[in-house]
């Protein structure tokens, strides 16, 4: 931002001390006004090397713009790709990992088994009882 402004200020400073020169050459006499119309036409060849200018630059920013573009797209594919694979890696690597399956295995009380025998025990009966009166 500050390197545009500055740019900018000076080129203009430039500008401005251009046009003072010539005006202070037409006040002393150096220059008389139809040679100061000769520079003018001679701006009016830079005017058609501005345009032969603006037409390179934008054919050339088309072609920027399509290589930026393009560009744009395989990175993304290109980033999309490396995140599922490491996705897969790191997948790999935590179902690899023995000390996962022995922190899960936790011992039950000797209480909660008993309550469990029973209701399996329970439900075994209900079921014989089920078939044997046909439920």
């Amino acid at each position: 931002m500050y390197f545009l402004l500055i740019l900018f200020f000076s080129s203009l400073i430039g500008i401005t001390f251009m046009i003072g020169n010539k005006l202070l050459m037409l006040q002393n006499g150096q220059m008389t006004y139809e040679e100061s119309a000769e520079t003018f036409l001679k701006a009016q060849h830079l005017e058609e090397l501005k345009h032969s200018a603006i037409k390179t630059i934008k054919k050339y920013s088309y072609a920027g713009l399509v290589a930026t573009i393009r560009f744009y797209f395989r990175g993304i594919f290109f980033l999309k790709k490396k995140y599922q694979e490491i996705k897969i890696k790191v997948k790999s690597m935590h179902n690899k990992n023995p000390i996962k399956d022995s922190e899960n295995k936790q011992e039950i009380s000797k209480f909660l088994k008993i309550i469990s025998e029973y209701k399996q025990k329970i439900r075994a009966i209900k079921h014989r009882i089920k078939e044997e009166e046909n439920l």
